[in-house]
């Protein structure tokens, strides 16, 4: 079974993929309704391996480290966008979620085959194949690790407090 694309517009904000009247439960309670306000089926039937591609500032809004995390506990293998919120940008590689910065939204269906290439920044679609912007391979390091705590972990592991 191959991956499929989960298709969003422009400005889905961190209230979206993570509502607030929802914080106060699990982690895992909150990803039950992550992106329900755009697509209420969404956290039910999104499978790991899943790529989310999406317009224009992705992950705009608050702060909150939820609304990565709950796409990484979904099983969502990257995000693709044309631009992201700075915060949620960074708060997705902390947490290992890869990110890319590509015009893919227009070459998209909702539900088309995808497959995805993290190191090389490659996205393939049915229509069109997308060469999105490289991350950086100090970054690639964190995804790599599954965060940035995890990171750290690894590489201190061996050192004296």
């Amino acid at each position: 079974m191959s991956a499929r694309v989960w298709l969003f517009g422009d400005n889905i904000d961190t209230d979206v993929l993570a509502p607030g009247r929802y914080m106060s439960g699990s982690i895992e309670e909150l990803a039950s309704h992550c992106l329900e306000a755009a697509d209420p089926d969404f956290a039910s039937s999104v499978k790991s391996g899943d790529v989310l591609i999406a317009g224009r500032n992705f992950g705009v809004g608050s702060s909150r480290e939820q609304a990565a995390e709950c796409l990484k506990i979904l099983g969502i293998a990257a995000v693709v966008a044309p631009s992201f919120a700075g915060i949620f940008y960074r708060n997705a590689i902390n947490l290992g979620l890869p990110v890319l910065v590509g015009q893919a939204h227009q070459y998209a269906k909702d539900g088309d085959p995808v497959s995805i290439d993290i190191e090389s920044a490659v996205l393939k679609l049915p229509l069109k194949t997308i060469q999105c912007e490289p991350i950086p391979e100090f970054l690639l390091d964190l995804i790599a690790a599954g965060g940035l705590v995890p990171h750290l972990e690894n590489r201190f592991s061996g050192s004296r407090a």
